[in-house]
């Protein structure tokens, strides 16, 4: 087990997160903990603008909830800390990008996690799964979160029986966005961080918002509540440098500066 189980690099407006816990990269209390702190940090940084999530080493990205740390007393309904577990399923106003970099097994709480992020890239040998109900349990957040995700008899199939898809089908099924050969995978979700980190931060703050807060609404209800600017970050948009540095550049015909401001 390594001494530090997640790992941080800050490579100018990104910020990479490695799971790097025993073996297999699985999930106790107070690693979750850790991560609702480090992404709590991430989310209230204006200087981080993109996040990447990955595991160390080839095999797993994460299984998920550990059983060992459960068998040794870690509470299933316990403290997971300001994000809930992994840090970024339950992390209030995170409206900034994260990018899921799988580079191995995803399963369990770690497909959870990596349904959390806004963008999906996997290795070529990734795999992933939910197999709660071998163990007479149930994956709640994906309960909720996969049937919007891909076609709803998919979910229902993972879910109810445990089965595993490869990449190729995850990408079929518009559970992943893109596959990469396993040694390209990082420089790919860095060369996407970059990309994001160079976009306006205040209108991603603004996708993200709208995007989580209409999923309940009506679309007239979320509509009429974006035009009249009733989202705080689409008021804050509206009302920023940068709305009026991105008509300067367009007119100007260069590339705008951001500021988040």
């Amino acid at each position: 087990m390594t001494d530090t189980p997640i790992q941080t690099h800050k490579d100018g407006h990104v910020l990479e997160v490695t799971l790097a816990r025993d073996k297999a990269n699985a999930i106790d209390l107070a690693t979750s903990r850790i991560m609702g702190q480090i992404f709590k940090d991430f989310r209230d940084d204006p200087d981080l603008r993109v996040a990447i999530i990955t595991g160390a080493g080839e095999k797993f990205f994460c299984p998920g909830w550990d059983l060992k740390a459960a068998a040794d007393g870690d509470a299933v309904d316990g403290d997971y800390g300001v994000g809930g577990f992994g840090g970024l399923q339950e992390l209030p106003h995170l409206n900034k990008p994260v990018i899921a970099a799988i580079n191995g097994i995803c399963c369990g709480g770690g497909l959870e996690l990596a349904l959390s992020a806004d963008i999906i890239l996997a290795a070529d040998h990734a795999s992933f799964a939910l197999p709660e109900i071998r163990s007479g349990t149930v994956a709640d957040a994906a309960s909720l979160k996969l049937p919007k995700r891909i076609p709803y008899h998919i979910a229902m199939e993972m879910l109810l029986t445990g089965r595993w898809l490869d990449t190729e089908e995850a990408a079929r099924w518009g559970m992943i966005n893109h596959v990469y050969p396993a040694n390209d995978l990082m420089s790919e979700a860095r060369k996407l961080a970059h990309l994001l980190a160079s976009g306006p931060p205040l209108v991603y703050a603004a996708i993200k918002e709208v995007v989580r807060e209409a999923e309940d609404m009506k679309f007239q209800d979320a509509l009429n509540k974006i035009t009249k600017s009733q989202f705080k970050t689409v008021e804050a948009l509206y009302t920023s440098e940068d709305q009026l540095e991105g008509a300067r550049a367009f007119s100007e015909k260069r590339d705008p500066v951001w500021k988040g401001r």
